[in-house]
């Protein structure tokens, strides 16, 4: 059983996400079942990211699809640039690489290292730049 969380939308919709054998985040969304799964590194990656290079200021989430194109400079388009430390996409399930900005975020904010703004539409997301070590630790930030 994994931990329930909700989209950054929190519009009812929720999903249960969990670490698993083969260090992939699992994404399964409630109730529908559908199976979304992204590298572990996404945690760490977009961290780093918001943090360093976004110095902590407020980015767009803008989730998309996979066949979609984002908006550059958000973070479905960095998690799936060529910039990013992967330099592809960190989902793995095959049509659906898509939607990270829907479900690693939130990942995020419940490990208390970001923030995440949860209105209807166009929300943003923020590294917290004062981690302590006490939050990393007991999340166990790849």
């Amino acid at each position: 059983m994994g931990i329930v969380l909700k989209t950054p939308r929190q519009n009812f919709r929720t999903y249960e996400f969990e670490i698993s054998a083969s260090n992939q985040i699992q994404i399964t969304s409630i109730p529908a079942g559908n199976k979304f799964c992204y590298r572990l590194e996404a945690i760490k990656d977009l961290y780093l990211w918001l943090k360093n290079e976004k110095k902590g200021e407020w980015v767009y989430l803008g989730a998309k699809n996979e066949t979609e194109v984002p908006t550059p400079g958000i973070v479905e388009e960095w998690a799936r640039s060529l910039d990013d430390p992967l330099n592809r996409f960190y989902g793995v399930t095959p049509g659906l690489k898509g939607r990270f900005a829907t479900f690693v975020p939130p990942i995020l904010e419940y490990m208390g290292l970001v923030e995440i703004e949860h209105n209807h539409i166009n929300n943003r997301i923020r590294a917290i730049t004062e981690v302590s070590g006490q939050v990393s630790t007991r999340h166990n930030l790849p």
